[in-house]
């Protein structure tokens, strides 16, 4: 995949399944539509962290999802087969390489939850991470001790990255203006939340140590959407507020065989941290 022309603050890239930009210059429509789609969502029922239970527990099964397109039930099915349906509308765009995917994986890698989400999954995690952002925004503005973990692969791929170790992980040095961790880390700092390069940390069992530790504790991630989606599952199970921003598109080793150069959206970014 090519990098495209820098628009803004952002760089138009493609990823392996996904890209936020789809077929725009900016990802300004992808957020535009989720939050539309949550609207929608929160119209049928008011009740945030009721609903993320019904999509959370729906998100694990893929046969089911793709059943919700055809069919629908009970209450319950008829609620999945109108938010399937309606993400399906909406998103499908932002995530028209996920079947081409799918299809080039080896039998081994079929295992691997990540790799294999589905077209599916990607829209439920994508309305998930936002109806989470919106549940939990204010208890993680409002806590005492606010910590955001931050992709390797968000640096500058052009720069020696000098990040160093700090008290909780690996952190930015400030080294290369053009890397996107500095320019994150940059604008975190200035809202009070302390931002880490995830390298080494266990963080089942670091959070599990802050939440016990600190007065209160907020947590934001940034990675690609479903390694996102999980990390923010992981807080929710710890009863830890946590909000997330997806990477603009999936760039790294894992899934394309070579690091390519990411981005994320600072203006979104922004709103969340400081107020929505």
């Amino acid at each position: 995949m090519a990098t495209g022309e820098k628009t803004g603050s952002l760089i138009n890239v493609a990823g392996k399944t996904y890209s936020l930009f789809g077929s725009k210059p900016s990802t300004a429509e992808y957020y535009r539509k989720i939050s539309t789609l949550a609207d929608r969502l929160l119209e049928l029922g008011p009740d945030i962290p009721g609903l993320i239970r019904i999509l959370e527990q729906a998100s694990r099964k893929k046969r089911f999802l793709k059943k919700q397109l055809r069919v629908s039930g009970s209450s319950k099915s008829e609620l999945l087969h109108l938010v399937v349906t309606a993400a399906h509308d909406l998103l499908a765009p932002h995530t028209a390489l996920v079947n081409a995917h799918l299809k080039e994986l080896s039998f081994l890698k079929r295992w691997d939850g990540t790799l294999f989400t589905s077209e599916e999954q990607y829209h439920l995690y994508m309305l998930l991470i936002e109806l989470a952002n919106r549940a939990w925004g204010k208890a993680f503005r409002r806590a005492k001790r606010r910590i955001a973990f931050l992709p390797y692969c968000l640096r500058d791929l052009s720069s020696n990255c000098r990040s160093g170790p700090g008290e909780l992980d690996y952190i930015c040095k400030g080294c290369s203006k053009d890397c996107y961790v500095n320019r994150v880390s940059t604008l975190l700092r200035e809202t009070g939340v302390e931002p880490y390069l995830w390298m080494n940390a266990n963080l089942k069992s670091l959070l599990k140590e802050l939440r016990d530790r600190e007065e209160s504790i907020g947590v934001l991630g940034v990675a690609c959407v479903p390694e996102l989606f999980r990390g923010m599952r992981l807080c929710m199970g710890l009863s830890i507020p946590v909000v997330g921003i997806p990477l603009n598109a999936n760039r790294c080793m894992r899934w394309m065989g070579a690091f390519h150069p990411t981005s994320v959206d600072l203006d979104a970014l922004g709103r969340l941290v400081r107020d929505r």
